[in-house]
């Protein structure tokens, strides 16, 4: 356990040195995250970007549902309804196909990210996780490809209904602005299975909320409702649970 806390500590020091170097650049460019410092020429090429639909047809990821928008929105669901949207390899895998898709769409201006009422997302899929020790975590660098949502150049905005607990509360911070539902659960619970935030929680949260509740939650594992997440300005914003989606909608066209 001592081993990973200070692995994850170092590479969340790495982590946040890209980070100012990429915030540094983009802001000395005069530019904003959509006029990002790195050019679209820097992307990985895009092997699964057929399977976007455009015209915002129907189902075509197996843990997505994806929708375009005539305003310039699309919409992005999480749907692994039987694992509150358990954050599985393969669910971000399609996460991330279809924001570098959507961010090399001109025709998005903005992206909505959300899952169901009940959940955005409860956490990492903690049965595909469980049989993995150290050192073939270290070896797969296992969490590693999550960053990459926090990469896109489009405006994210995140609904979050329900549960945003572990890599869900992790997957919300990534995004630029969160709309809270009244129902949302704000928590990073992975002390409980004997291990820490690994995708970007003890930092992000950290800024976010402050030392002291950061240390709070991920050292005991509390949580916030919506309405003290709104207070600390973890979220924007609170809104009536059936409103979060639409909420959400409305602020990505003004952008």
């Amino acid at each position: 356990l001592i081993r990973m806390i200070q692995h994850s500590v170092a590479r969340g020091l790495a982590a946040i040195a890209g980070q100012t170097r990429y915030c540094l650049g983009t802001a000395l460019q005069g530019g904003s995250r959509i006029v990002a410092a790195r050019g679209p020429s820097a992307l990985p090429s895009l092997a699964m970007s057929s399977r976007f639909a455009s015209s915002g047809e129907g189902q075509i990821w197996e843990f997505l549902r994806t929708e375009k928008r005539e305003n310039g929105v699309a919409v992005v669901r999480l749907h692994r309804p039987d694992a509150l949207n358990a954050l599985s390899g393969p669910l971000m895998g399609e996460l991330v196909s279809a924001l570098r898709n959507m961010d090399n769409d001109p025709e998005v201006k903005a992206v909505v990210l959300t899952g169901s009422e009940r959940a955005f997302a409860a956490g990492a899929d903690i049965k595909e996780m469980k049989d993995k020790n150290y050192a073939e975590v270290y070896k797969t660098a296992m969490l590693e490809a999550w960053s990459e949502v926090s990469d896109i150049r489009k405006p994210i905005v995140a609904g979050v209904n329900g549960f945003a607990l572990g890599g869900g509360c992790e997957l919300a911070m990534m995004c630029d602005i969160i709309i809270a539902g009244e129902n949302a659960v704000f928590g990073q619970p992975e002390i409980q299975l004997g291990t820490i935030p690994g995708a970007g929680g003890t930092q992000r949260l950290t800024r976010v909320v402050g030392k002291s509740l950061a240390m709070e939650m991920c050292l005991t594992g509390s949580r916030l409702d919506a309405h003290l997440a709104e207070k600390r300005g973890l979220v924007s914003r609170v809104v009536p649970t059936e409103q979060t989606v639409d909420e959400g909608i409305k602020v990505a066209e003004k952008i």
